[in-house]
C-alpha cells in the first residue's frame, strides 16, 4: 500500500500512525496538493489528502474512511477502537472533536496564507479562531479527567484512535496557530502531547 500526502497535513499523519501501530506495512509517498499538484492528480484527479492505494490499485479518501479500511485488516483484538458501545461512542465524540480542530486551522491556512489579503473577511477568520478554541478546550477537558481518574490515554491503558488524533491535532493547533490557542491555557494537553509524541509511532511520522 502506498500512502499518499505530506506529513504536515494532521490528516495524513493520523493515518501514518495508526499504520504504525496497527502494523501496517506502507509506502509512503510525499506529494503536496499545492507544489505537486499536477504530479498528484496524475495518481488521483481528486487531489486530495490523505489519498491511499491499496495494493490492487484501488484508491480511498479521506482519513476516516481510510482508517476505517485499515482497522478491516487487522485481527478485532488490535483495533483501535473500544468495543463496548458507551465507551466507543466517548471515543467517537473525541475524535470528532480534534477533527473539527483540524478541518478548522486547514481553513484558516487557506483563509490567511492563500486568499489575498484584501479579500480576507475578519469576521470568518474570527468565527475559525473561536471554534479553533472551543475544540482545543474540549479536548483539554477530556484530557484533565482521563488524568484525574488515573488513567494516562483516553480509552484506557494503551493509546487508541482517539489518542492518535487528539495529540496530532494539538500538535497541529500548535505548530499552525500557536498566537490563536495559549499553550499555557491547555497544561494537560501539553504533557500529554509531549507522551504521544515520545511513542516510536509517532517518531516515526514527524510532521
Amino acid at each position: 500500500m502506498e500512502l499518499i500526502g505530506m506529513l504536515d497535513s494532521p490528516f495524513v499523519r493520523r493515518v501514518a500512525i495508526t499504520m504504525q501501530v496497527l502494523g501496517i506495512n506502507y509506502r509512503h509517498r510525499p506529494l503536496s496538493i499545492f507544489d505537486s499538484f499536477e504530479e498528484f492528480r496524475s495518481v488521483h484527479p481528486l487531489v486530495k489528502v490523505p489519498t491511499l492505494v491499496c495494493d490492487d490499485g484501488e484508491m480511498l479518501v479521506d482519513s476516516t474512511l481510510i482508517i476505517d479500511y485499515l482497522e478491516s485488516l487487522v485481527e478485532p483484538e488490535k483495533s483501535l477502537m473500544p468495543k463496548n458501545p458507551s465507551a466507543r461512542r466517548t471515543a467517537l465524540q473525541q475524535i470528532g472533536e480534534a477533527l473539527v480542530a483540524m478541518e478548522k486551522v486547514v481553513q484558516l491556512i487557506y483563509e490567511e496564507k492563500q486568499r489575498p489579503a484584501d479579500v480576507q473577511h475578519k469576521p470568518w477568520i474570527n468565527r475559525l479562531e473561536q471554534q479553533v478554541i472551543s475544540a482545543a478546550g474540549l479536548m483539554e477537558a477530556s484530557v484533565e479527567a482521563t488524568i484525574e481518574n488515573g488513567n494516562q490515554w483516553l480509552s484506557g491503558t494503551d493509546p487508541m484512535q482517539a489518542d492518535i488524533t487528539t495529540a496530532v491535532a494539538w500538535n497541529f493547533i500548535q505548530r499552525v496557530t500557536s498566537s490563536t490557542v495559549a499553550s499555557a491555557d491547555h497544561p494537560y494537553l501539553i504533557e500529554y502531547s509531549e507522551r504521544a509524541e515520545a511513542l516510536p509511532a509517532f517518531l516515526a511520522c514527524p510532521p
